[in-house]
């Protein structure tokens, strides 16, 4: 079987901070977003939609070609440049061009960032008097905070980096399944999102709660299958321990299907194992993986 995709779950450790703020403001506070689970409790969340900006963000400062976005006309949405050969964005996160009839499914997936600590209700009081000295009275409002470890998952289509889209021709519409650039430009990707996703930091409401969601622990695996086999599985248990034994089980049950895998922690940040390898061990590890699988 060959490998065809990599897989990676992860912790961050956040102590105080309001990741990603929601739709509206209610009553002069700032929500963040959050989803209910059956029992009426809370985790906050970053959404995916957030992650890949920040990621996009990201691979921009790292000096990476990124494509132009256009405002859309009429019901048309914003559109990026659509050309994957020339822009990493394009090609790792996949684009839509309504006017243009192409487009191109994202070879990188992202779950949202979600906290396995409920929201407890605290709020940071803040006050805006930048209208006072005109007369105005003091702006009074509230922002949701939150502290907690939040646990993700990317999965990366190797086979699909730097190849496939649907193009228009003569009016009409077709899949192009060949390559739009080599192997070595491929590996590139892939090595810069990975060096983007293991320094990610969130842009929303940096400049009052600076915090850092890049990954403290991960769980990755290099296989022949594309399934996010440590989507659910990653865990802290009872005495705030990350719970390797439960994804040594994971391992057994998919080692068909497993070619490598990795569990790498920041121990000054996460009560973690001897066994886990320090993030410079694993991230090297699943370098590794991309430089096999790209290998000419």
């Amino acid at each position: 079987m060959k490998n065809n995709s990599i897989t990676i779950t992860y912790l961050s450790k956040v102590s105080f901070a309001s990741l990603n703020g929601a739709d509206k403001d209610v009553d002069n506070i700032n929500p963040i977003k959050k989803i209910t689970l059956e029992n009426g409790t809370e985790l906050p969340y970053v959404s995916s939609q957030a992650l890949r900006r920040a990621l996009r963000d990201r691979l921009e400062e790292m000096g990476e070609s990124i494509s132009m976005v256009t405002p859309g006309e009429g019901k048309n949405p914003a559109s990026t440049d659509g050309d994957p050969a020339k822009c990493i964005d394009d090609d790792l996160f996949g684009y839509m061009n309504a006017s243009a009839r192409s487009q191109r499914t994202s070879p990188v997936r992202v779950e949202s960032l979600v906290a396995i600590n409920t929201y407890k209700g605290d709020l940071d009081y803040g006050t805006n008097f930048m209208g006072v000295d005109k007369g105005g009275e003091p702006n009074i409002y509230e922002t949701e905070v939150h502290s907690g470890i939040y646990r993700g998952t990317i999965l990366i289509e190797l086979d699909r980096v730097g190849k496939g889209r649907i193009v228009n021709e003569n009016k009409k519409t077709k899949f192009d399944d060949s390559d739009f650039t080599s192997n070595e430009v491929k590996q590139h990707r892939v090595l810069a999102f990975i060096d983007a996703f293991r320094t990610l930091w969130s842009t929303g409401r940096q400049s009052r709660f600076l915090a850092d969601i890049s990954p403290k622990f991960i769980a990755a695996a290099y296989m022949g299958v594309k399934n996010p086999i440590f989507l659910e599985s990653v865990a802290i248990d009872k005495s705030g321990k990350v719970n390797t034994e439960a994804l040594a089980s994971v391992v057994s049950d998919y080692q068909k299907f497993i070619s490598d895998h990795v569990l790498a922690g920041q121990k000054a940040t996460l009560n973690l194992d001897e066994s886990v390898l320090s993030l410079e061990e694993g991230f090297s590890e699943i370098e590794s993986w991309v430089k096999d699988y790209f290998k000419a």
